[in-house]
């Protein structure tokens, strides 16, 4: 019977976790290794050893009506994407209202984390932390890593023949803070995902000349989507996401290009993804025009370096280089634990339900916030934390092992038919399939035809708006009242922190406006002489 939790990791994550474990009415402990709450989004000058590094200059991708957790909406004078201080300011909201900072343990490192060999079909496990060079050893009836999957840079420096000759800079992006000391040098920022791009846009108003180099191109969107609304609030549907589910995967790819090419043609640009494998886009509005101006210059991949240069797989070269940074991305791992617990298997997949770790005699450990989607993260990993908190309660209850393999397996396939290969992309799911697999099983899945009986206007701005995370509090456990409201006024949220400066409303009638109106009147006379 489960009912003490260690909760490794004091970001987001591990708050929710916190949150949910109280909810099913277990007792959690939650070690941090730093001395605040926050993880990747609680920027510092200096990079911790052991927790995500950003740059000061970052933005959410997503809107905080998506990224809003489903039982706490997001204050409405919020902007609709947080800079990285508005997100660290929700999450100390979120600990606050539940109370969740008593249960943190700061400046507590988890040094390793074991199975109980003394008592092996408990499921417990032994943790061993460590606080102010003091070690403590504890025994837990289950626990939840929230954390690690921006805390290891993934640099592989044999991929850049010769690059240990280059005289001049070399760093991680998880090493960049600021636009500071770039003046007047030229930068070569090596991959093209989120960092790469955000790096690439900030450092060209300082330095002499940005390049950045691709290998296999990336998709872009902007924030600012139809209408002005954050792109997010159309995109991510449930409507849209059954149209994309309905059709065969290469007519999905076309649908989904074309939309991605609608705001510039990535081809012309030089950083359409090439084949028919699919990237999730990132979202800059500022890239396409620095590339315009030439304040950014794309660039192919990589063949060598030399003391000053750097060679490209097509015969050009950039001369007198002084900075390279590496925006390589992450290795997601997890120290604390041996391999015969977790073995990373990045092509194969690992976990069930990207939650449990395959071949464990109790389902005791829950891996939370390991995933990659069109989405917000956070409203996964509440989900997720949701979920294992109620595996443990025996609430939920596992397939075979042997069917676990097999829905394994059919993930694999799922993701070969999308992206073209295994390799590197066992975190990739489809954002609501997922959420909405998840939620059937705790029972709070929307059940759309009862709510267009009884609701239909509700059921309305469930099917068309954006899919939030209060759409799995209107019913079933943990059923929030508060679930309809959000979703009723989510619009009035949005718009709150643009009315800054409230001005007439001059809205003139088109000529399209006066030919509805036209047509209408004519109905509506042919039918009172239908009637007389």
């Amino acid at each position: 019977m489960v009912k003490n939790v260690a909760v490794i990791g004091a970001g987001i994550s591990g708050l929710i976790a916190i949150k949910y474990c109280l909810e099913e009415g277990l007792e959690p402990t939650c070690f941090e290794r730093s001395d605040d709450i926050g993880g990747v989004w609680r920027f510092t000058d200096e990079v911790e050893v052991g927790r995500g590094s950003i740059y000061k200059s970052l933005v959410a991708n997503a809107s905080k009506e998506l990224m809003a957790l489903s039982d706490f909406p997001m204050p409405e004078d919020f902007p609709n994407f947080l800079p990285n201080e508005k997100f660290l300011e929700y999450c100390r909201l979120y600990s606050e209202h539940f109370k969740l900072g008593k249960y943190i343990k700061f400046k507590t490192k988890v040094c390793s984390v074991k199975k109980n060999t003394d008592f092996p079909l408990t499921g417990q496990w032994v943790v061993v932390t460590e606080t102010i060079g003091e070690k403590e050893t504890a025994i837990f009836d289950a626990v939840m890593v929230c954390g690690g999957q921006y805390n290891e840079p993934s640099i592989d420096l044999d991929t850049f023949p010769g690059i240990e000759k280059f005289k001049g800079q070399v760093m991680h992006c998880r090493e960049y803070k600021r636009a500071v000391g770039f003046d007047g040098k030229q930068v070569l920022i090596i991959g093209m995902g989120n960092s790469g791009v955000d790096v690439s846009t900030e450092l060209c108003t300082k330095a002499s000349k940005v390049y950045i180099s691709t290998t296999s191109g990336v998709w872009v969107i902007r924030r600012l989507g139809e209408g002005g609304y954050p792109w997010d609030l159309k995109f991510v549907t449930r409507f849209k996401n059954f149209i994309l589910s309905s059709v065969p995967p290469s007519w999905a790819r076309w649908i989904i290009k074309n939309y991605m090419n609608q705001y510039f043609n990535h081809h012309f640009y030089g950083i359409q993804p090439k084949g028919i494998v699919w990237k999730e886009p990132l979202v800059n509005e500022e890239f396409p025009s620095r590339i315009l101006s030439g304040s950014v210059v794309v660039k192919p991949g990589i063949k060598r370096f030399t003391e000053n240069s750097a060679h490209f797989e097509d015969g050009t070269k950039i001369d007198n280089l002084d900075v390279v940074i590496l925006a390589t991305g992450y290795k997601y791992s997890f120290p604390f634990l041996d391999e015969s617990v977790v073995k990373v298997d990045d092509s194969k997949g690992f976990l069930y339900k990207k939650i449990i770790p395959l071949d464990l005699e109790k389902p005791t450990l829950a891996i939370i916030g390991i995933i990659q989607h069109v989405g917000p993260a956070m409203v996964s990993a509440e989900l997720q934390s949701w979920w294992a908190t109620r595996l443990f309660k025996g609430l939920i209850k596992l397939p075979s092992a042997a069917e676990m393999k097999e829905e394994l397996s059919r993930d694999e396939k799922l993701r070969l038919r999308w992206f073209a290969t295994a390799k590197n992309n066992c975190r990739r799911t489809e954002y609501i399939q997922y959420l909405d697999e998840i939620a059937a099983q705790i029972g709070i899945k929307p059940n759309l035809f009862k709510l267009f009986i009884t609701d239909p206007v509700l059921a309305m701005k469930v099917l068309f708006g954006p899919c939030n995370a209060y759409q799995y509090r209107l019913t079933g456990p943990g059923k929030f009242p508060g679930a309809r409201e959000a979703i009723m006024t989510q619009w009035k949220r949005i718009e709150k922190p643009l009315k800054t400066r409230v001005v007439e409303d001059q809205t003139s009638f088109n000529f399209s406006t006066i030919f509805l109106w036209f047509i209408c009147l004519v109905i509506l006379f042919v039918a009172m002489l239908v009637i007389h």
